[in-house]
């Protein structure tokens, strides 16, 4: 027995892709699926896991793990359906799990949930698996009402779904206090819908809505998620997530951090972000799309969309993409930006300390839509990316397009189009220099005096009075949109709940 015992251990470890587990003391059968595609480890020494590039705290802390969990300890766990009313389910054990559901739907209604262990380690075990969060689905259903959840324990997220499980958590009150313990929390494919909660972390890598490796999907519907830890942005995404009506803060980090192939939708919600100046990275954002190369996220084009509600900007530019294929829609947002900001968009390579992409060569493909929105302050390009900016439907840029060289080494060819219809208009505050104008709305510098737009081979397409000239490779006064950005409805991913 013992032989055969040791070489099912064996074959677990090779092929992780399915395993089935046994009961055990402290914790429950489960069967665990690694979702199809899982990135391999990463290479020693790179920042693994959930950190948002914003933040010191890396997202594996000692402790963590690249593989599956082969069990999870849990002090209750639930296989069949269940109600759950009022009560205390407290939990003190190490990397445990408070309540663990795998199968049928437990119910939890008024409840108070408590995790709490100083030797828990948190790091990728937790990010990615959930391991030690307070409420975990692995399979099945849980569904959450009224009820309080608090976790001081390092990895304790609020509440995680992972792989085959759905969590459904309404009218609650999340509080974390430890590193990598997102409020609410899905990886591996896990599905989480929130309704009207308050959910409120403290620790470095804990994103009040978090995801992580495998992806997953999330539809929040009001409330307000405040995270306060660096490296903590109001949302990390590696995954699809969609929110409405909330109020979403980072006191200490990025106000937003999406990871490659994944998406953001915000409607009527208010985003703030408050990111410190760190000298491991090149500039100060409160928005990014990025591939950090991690593993964490599948490489392709990341999609970031708000329509209506409000951006503030405590510190640093506004939106930030680079080493990545990215798209941005804004759509009537009132923008806030910091004093002292940078940069309204800045599309460009990185030399950022922790190595996103190969130095010169790590740009961006982006394309961003403006729809009836006011966009103040410059925009940020180089030659290894390829920038394509629509101003539409009474849009107005107020700033400068800059071609910044610093991070593209030499030879790229890349490119900085700029689209402003016929409803729109460009209020230009300095020199600018992009490659191709396609304008049937306004170019003016702020006392609406014409701009000067020439040809770099010194064609005078237009013969302005401004102080102000645009350097173009290529102009037209026809404007063709049809390549725009286009918006969603909340209507699209509302959920009953």
């Amino acid at each position: 027995m013992k032989k055969w015992l040791a070489l099912f251990l064996v074959l677990v470890t090779i092929f992780s892709a399915s395993v089935t587990f046994a009961e055990t003391n402290g914790s429950t059968e489960i069967t665990q699926t690694q979702p199809a595609g899982n990135p391999p480890a990463l290479p020693d020494g790179q920042a693994p896991g959930g950190a948002a590039p914003g933040g010191t705290a890396p997202g594996g802390a000692p402790g963590g793990q690249s593989s599956a969990p082969t069990a999870y300890s849990a002090a209750y766990s639930y296989a069949e359906d269940t109600t759950l009313s009022a009560g205390n389910y407290d939990s003190t054990g190490t990397d445990e799990n408070a309540i663990l559901v795998t199968a049928g739907t437990t119910t939890i209604d008024g409840a108070t949930v408590t995790r709490a262990s100083a030797d828990s380690t948190g790091g990728d075990s937790s990010s990615f698996y959930g391991v030690g969060a307070a409420v975990l689905v692995t399979g099945g259903t849980a569904k959450i009402t009224n009820s309080t959840v608090t976790t001081d324990a390092a990895g304790g997220a609020g509440v995680f779904a992972y792989g085959d499980g759905v969590a459904y958590v309404s009218d609650t009150t999340i509080t974390t206090s430890k590193d990598t313990s997102g409020g609410i929390h899905v990886a591996g494919g896990g599905t989480l819908y929130a309704k009207d909660l308050t959910v409120t972390t403290s620790g470095g890598s804990a994103a009040a809505i978090r995801s992580d490796r495998g992806s997953g999907t999330m539809v929040v519907d009001g409330g307000a998620y405040t995270s306060n830890g660096t490296g903590s942005p109001a949302i990390y995404c590696t995954a699809d997530i969609t929110a409405n009506n909330a109020t979403l803060t980072a006191n200490g980090s990025e106000a937003l951090c999406l990871e490659g192939l994944n998406t953001v939708r915000l409607f009527d919600s208010n985003l703030t972000g408050n990111m410190p100046d760190l000298e491991q990275n090149d500039n100060t954002w409160t928005v990014i799309l990025y591939q950090s190369m991690s593993g964490d996220s599948a490489v392709g084009e990341g999609k970031f969309e708000m329509v209506g509600g409000t951006l503030t900007s405590q510190n640093g530019g506004l939106f930030y993409t680079t080493n990545t294929e990215s798209e941005f829609i804004l759509s009537g947002v009132t923008i806030s930006a910091a004093a002292d900001s940078e940069y309204f968009l800045r599309c460009t390579g990185n030399s950022n300390q922790r190595g996103w992409g190969t130095s010169g060569a790590n740009g961006a493909v982006c394309k961003f839509t403006a729809i009836n929105q006011h966009m103040t302050g410059n925009v940020i390009w180089d030659t290894i990316s390829t920038l394509n900016l629509y101003a539409t439907e009474g849009s107005q840029l107020t700033g400068a397009v800059l071609d910044d060289e610093t991070n593209a080494g030499s030879g790229g060819t890349g490119a900085c189009t700029l689209y402003v219809d016929a409803d729109s208009s460009w209020v230009v505050t300095s020199n600018s220099t992009l490659t191709t104008l396609n304008c049937a709305g306004q170019v003016t510098d702020a006392d609406g005096n014409a701009v000067s737009i020439i040809g770099t081979d010194g064609t005078v397409y237009v013969q302005g009075t401004s102080q102000y000239t645009v350097t173009v490779s290529q102009y037209s006064a026809n404007c063709d949109t049809s390549d725009a950005g286009v918006t969603s409805n909340w209507s699209d991913y509302a959920v009953e709940m």
